[in-house]
């Protein structure tokens, strides 16, 4: 009596297990949440944020929102009508459970329009850039909530002392990811010395601290070397790294930026970095604005990169990084050298920032650092990020 007592409760238990999974499946399978990658006549066709392809019929009485990137509830939504949606429009899916048809009907769509993300987007790119701090970290201290982080490279290398609350959003870029999208919640001690962090707030009169509304870290890896191979159709590059002298496969993805420094432009930023640039700067070396300047800001003269104070060698290297005219795979040469921000790992990374025309900076140890507050700080990819989206 007692072991069919037992196995009636474990009968029991399972049952409930069962039923539990199912209602669980049938709420996710009651709404998804994409962008919309196809319209025609009243059917929507969305890619969801887990990859798949759904096709939804929007009938007449279905409801139809629309909210500004951010917003929480439905409120204050505006009414839109289906003829309003455009592919790439972001929108939540609510199927309607008593849909009699054969296929999947829709009874809420929730939408974000594609040119309001892209807005929001900029805005937040606008106020990173604006408000906030990106290097490496050289320190964590979890009991006082401070993350010491060094900034720019060679002459222009500084410390900020990164403060977090309660209130600090922390993210941690997934493995293998480059993408803000992709970042995950995590504690600060998750957050090591060596990684690369951006942090947006509010800072002191000299930018020596800053009072953390949102904080990003990840470990990255600088891969400095010579290509061994390129495969246009894999998208990959191969690389013999000059510190480990062994050969890391690098996938560039649509991700990734890749540009090349002007020779003369690296000959200066080299001299930049070891310190040997003469009084005067660039005008001194060049006699006059920053070499490339015509074809890397597009237009005579120093333009963009007339430095602080009177001259550009005056000014952070990074600045000139951003100038540095964009390539494209097909660009690369086996056998000439890159220096590269990927994601972590040993022998297969996914490429942040490729930089090529660097034989000059790879003889200033400094432009290790300089690379990788670049890539983080807004002029090498979404890793630079352009922050919350």
């Amino acid at each position: 009596m007692k072991q069919q007592r037992k196995y009636a409760r474990v009968y029991a238990l399972s049952v409930a297990m069962v039923c539990c999974a199912l209602l669980a499946q049938a709420q996710t399978a009651a709404r998804f949440m994409g962008s919309v990658t196809g319209i025609s006549g009243n059917t929507l066709t969305v890619k969801t944020d887990a990859g798949e392809q759904k096709t939804v019929e929007v009938p007449a009485e279905a409801t139809l929102k629309r909210i500004e990137p951010g917003q929480k509830d439905l409120s204050s939504a505006a009414t839109m009508v289906f003829t309003d949606l455009a592919v790439g429009d972001r929108v939540l899916v609510k199927l309607d459970p008593n849909a009699t048809g054969t296929a999947p009907q829709a009874s809420l769509v929730v939408a974000i329009k594609q040119a309001d993300v892209a807005k929001k987007q900029q805005q937040d790119q606008a106020d990173w850039q604006k408000r906030g701090v990106a290097g490496l970290v050289k320190s964590v201290d979890p009991a006082a909530g401070t993350i010491i982080v060094t900034t720019g490279a060679g002459p222009t290398t500084k410390t900020v002392t990164v403060k977090t609350t309660k209130t600090t959003t922390l993210k941690r870029y997934a493995p293998g990811s480059v993408r803000f999208a992709d970042a995950q919640s995590a504690p600060l001690d998750a957050v090591h010395s060596g990684d690369q962090l951006r942090a947006r707030g509010t800072k002191n009169a000299d930018g020596t601290e800053l009072d953390a509304e949102d904080v990003v870290s990840g470990t990255f890896r600088n891969v400095a070397g010579t290509i061994n191979a390129i495969d246009p159709a894999a998208q990959t590059i191969v690389v013999k790294d000059l510190a480990t002298k062994k050969p890391v496969t690098i996938h560039v993805t649509a991700d990734a930026q890749l540009h090349r420094i002007p020779d003369r432009m690296a000959q200066m930023l080299a001299a930049r970095l070891k310190g040997t640039m003469p009084a005067g700067g660039w005008q001194a070396r060049s006699g006059g604005g920053a070499p490339g300047a015509g074809a890397a800001a597009g237009g005579p003269g120093g333009g963009q990169f007339a430095g602080q104070g009177g001259g550009a060698g005056n000014g952070d290297p990074q600045r000139f990084l951003s100038m540095a005219p964009t390539i494209k795979l097909a660009d690369l040469q086996k056998g000439e050298a890159i220096m590269v921000v990927a994601t972590d790992g040993a022998t297969d990374v996914n490429a942040i920032t490729v930089l090529a025309g660097v034989e000059p900076l790879l003889e200033a140890p400094a432009a290790t650092n300089l690379l990788s507050n670049w890539s983080m700080g807004g002029g090498g990819g979404e890793a630079a990020g352009a922050g919350p989206q």
